[in-house]
């Protein structure tokens, strides 16, 4: 269909509404209720236009493009019109900006700005309704703030697939709520925070926590299971504070689980921030040399020694380690993943797979890759004197485990000190998934990038580093020409492995301030 959207042809895909063409010339509609992730609602009428030929004024969401229609949004009629729809819209809604979880990235603020900016004409007292309201286990409801746009409604009931909120009353009483006997619990209840273009629906989990103007935005890929779904790291101060969905439309589109958003919090838990020998902190200089004696010692008999990659880690991670088995002759090599998690699956995001990479690691280890239960043997039997893990988790029998003390050498990359990484007799830090640029591989062959967000604590570094040097401290080589930055061992691995064939490393991705990143509503 061609249009005309204030003097300007374009043509779109028949079926598109005026609001999405006026978008895709570079024209804002201001709209509240509106999400192109949703179905159309058009109960704000704050995005009403003028249609040549039409009596009346219609929501430009409501509308759908016709072959000639001439459009105009910036006519008197049209701005006078949403000019109106905003005072009405601000008649009850309580001025708390200072206090406001969503201010900085409010729309009700942005639009007021650009398009009232003037003094409220009430003079009456505004309707109160209930504050701090519990809706259920992540989500707190202050419903004077709440401009009734549906958006939460819907994103229940066609995202998650479960009615949990919905109005009662009507007018200027009318109050969003929980159905009759339900609450506001399905695993993708924080979704209805990310669309509230107010401050009326706020996280607890972020409540009252960081103002929302100060946080950076960075792009990466959540670490929560085998999805892969496309978020922002909000972080300030070398602190991550909360995780929030990036669209995607092949992978996640607009949304995440609420189980994804908190995997920031073991960002913080249990670092390990040190190199240390035997559970003690040292050096680098220290812990390599300790590291390379016990390994020159293990190596005169490939055999014995055991190289785990990890399904938690990324693709050059686990590529980098795997070159370092192959450098060092070792065959004994074994992927260390979770147990599935069944009850956790779904047909919407949710992944019975918690590991993030467990293709992108089977593509590098290859159909050389032994059966977890060959390591749990050998430690037990004592076929294998030294293991080197990436990662801290090692699913190992309660026997096997207490053998890891036995090991002639247990070198531990991690960046938690739990697990096998308190067994460690060499434990190196290395940075965690927000800490270090990298890709990871979902669940459908998706090669992901995951970039750097915030430094990681103490000395880690990222784990090809700490491979680089670890490989250097055994005189081991693992590239033609020493890599020095994540895209140089990216490139090796894209020519190495079939399984990344056509896969880009791309641009470093800058940092955003939100209160230059607009509106995530």
């Amino acid at each position: 269909m061609t249009l005309t959207i204030d003097g300007r042809q374009i043509t779109v895909p028949k079926g598109t509404n005026v609001l999405e063409a006026a978008r895709a010339l570079g024209i804002d509609i201001s709209a509240f209720c509106y999400h192109p992730g949703l179905s159309i609602a058009a109960c704000c009428r704050q995005c009403l236009v003028s249609v040549e030929k039409n009596p009346k004024l219609q929501p430009s969401c409501q509308q759908t493009a016709g072959e000639g229609m001439v459009v105009h949004t910036t006519d008197p009629q049209s701005t006078h019109a949403r000019k109106q729809m905003l005072e009405f819209t601000l008649v009850n809604h309580p001025i708390d900006c200072p206090i406001c979880d969503k201010a900085g990235e409010c729309t009700l603020q942005k639009l007021y700005f650009e398009h009232d900016n003037a003094d409220s004409r009430v003079d009456v007292p505004k309707i109160e309704k209930p504050k701090v309201v519990d809706l259920g286990p992540h989500v707190v409801l202050d419903a004077e703030r709440c401009i009734l746009c549906t958006r939460c409604i819907r994103v229940c009931d066609e995202v998650a697939g479960v009615h949990e909120l919905e109005m009662s009353q009507r007018g200027s009483h009318q109050e969003l709520g929980t159905a009759p006997g339900a609450r506001l619990e399905n695993p993708y209840s924080l979704n209805t925070v990310d669309v509230c273009p107010v401050g009326a629906l706020t996280s607890k989990d972020f409540r009252f926590t960081m103002r929302a103007w100060e946080l950076e935005a960075t792009p990466s890929v959540c670490n929560g299971c085998a999805t892969g779904c496309n978020t922002e790291i909000h972080h300030k101060n070398d602190r991550v504070w909360r995780l929030v969905p990036r669209h995607n439309p092949d992978v996640n589109k607009y949304w995440m689980c609420d189980e994804g958003r908190f995997t920031y919090h073991g960002l913080r838990d249990d670092r390990l921030a040190v190199p240390t020998i035997e559970g003690l902190p040292a050096t680098w200089d220290r812990a390599l040399a300790r590291a390379a004696e016990q390994l020159k010692a293990a190596l005169k008999s490939p055999a014995q020694v055991a190289v785990v990659l990890s399904a938690q880690h990324s693709n050059e991670e686990n590529f980098a380690l795997a070159k370092l088995a192959a450098a060092w002759k070792v065959t004994n090599v074994f992927v260390s993943a979770s147990a599935p998690a069944p009850g956790r699956a779904d047909a919407i995001l949710r992944d019975a797979d918690v590991d993030p990479n467990a293709r992108g690691v089977q593509a590098i280890a290859g159909a050389a890759v032994k059966p977890f239960a060959e390591l749990e043997a050998g430690i037990n039997t004592g076929a294998i004197r030294a293991v080197v893990a990436l990662g801290d988790a090692l699913a190992l029998g309660d026997a096997a485990q207490g053998r890891l003390h036995e090991l002639d050498a247990l070198i531990v990359l991690a960046w938690r000190e739990v697990g096998a990484a308190r067994a460690a007799t060499v434990a190196l830090p290395i940075a965690a998934w927000a800490e270090r640029g990298g890709t990871i591989t979902n669940r459908a062959g998706v090669v992901q990038r995951q970039h750097a967000a915030v430094l990681p604590p103490g000395q880690a570094v990222a784990g090809w580093e700490a491979l680089v040097r670890l490989a250097q401290a055994t005189g081991a080589s693992l590239s033609k020409t020493a890599w020095s930055h994540p895209r140089e061992v990216h490139k090796d691995m894209v020519a190495a492995v079939p399984a990344f064939a056509g896969s880009q490393w791309g641009r470093e991705a800058r940092p955003i301030q939100l209160r230059f990143a607009n509106s995530r509503g």
